[in-house]
């Protein structure tokens, strides 16, 4: 089950869902509007290969704007600290980007139980795109789980900084194991 809007905001007011900053503005009928956060890195690995360190290129992105090219990833950061023990985030990007060429999230878009942080995120376009610092560039959504809660404590739990893809964690050796969670 999908929390509304109004059920989202009960929940952070209620101490369940943390999202940091948080305006009314920004709520949608079922979702919140997350913002790009002023750091992306470019992955400049050639090839990219998951089981070496990405090697990146920081770029600081400007208030007047900053040109997303074809053909290469960018990570960003949300501006907002998103998580939750009690409900499962879902991340994607908003329609009026993607009706630009943006794709966001393009293979991660389920979070996990637990950690409250600023999510990576994987940005790629078709044509060139023009993004801002602060801009709305995605939404989030928050899912009632069933069955056991086990809270995520792995790598990437607590990282609040766009992150390219860690070696163990591709190989499989960085995963925490799983522990015991609370009945639902």
């Amino acid at each position: 089950m999908i929390l509304t809007g109004c059920a989202i905001q009960e929940a952070v007011e209620a101490g369940q869902i943390t999202i940091d900053p948080f305006s009314p503005e920004l709520l949608n009928p079922n979702s919140y509007n997350y913002r790009l956060g002023r750091t992306l890195k470019q992955v400049t690995s050639d090839p990219a290969d998951p089981t070496q360190p990405a090697q990146t290129a920081a770029i600081e992105l400007p208030d007047d704007g900053y040109v997303l090219r074809p053909g290469v990833v960018y990570l960003g950061a949300t501006v907002e600290t998103l998580g939750s023990a009690e409900f499962v985030t879902s991340l994607i990007g908003r329609s009026s980007v993607g009706r630009l060429g943006m794709f966001l999230q393009i293979s991660a878009d389920l979070g996990q139980l637990g950690p409250a942080h600023r999510w990576t995120l994987e940005i790629k376009v078709v044509q060139p795109l023009k993004v801002y610092p602060q801009m709305r560039i995605g939404q989030v959504s928050f899912w009632t789980p069933a069955g056991a809660r086990l809270p995520y404590t792995g790598h990437y739990a607590h990282i609040s900084e766009p992150t390219p893809c860690s070696p163990s964690v591709a190989a499989g050796r960085g995963a925490a194991p799983v522990r015991q969670g609370v009945a639902a």
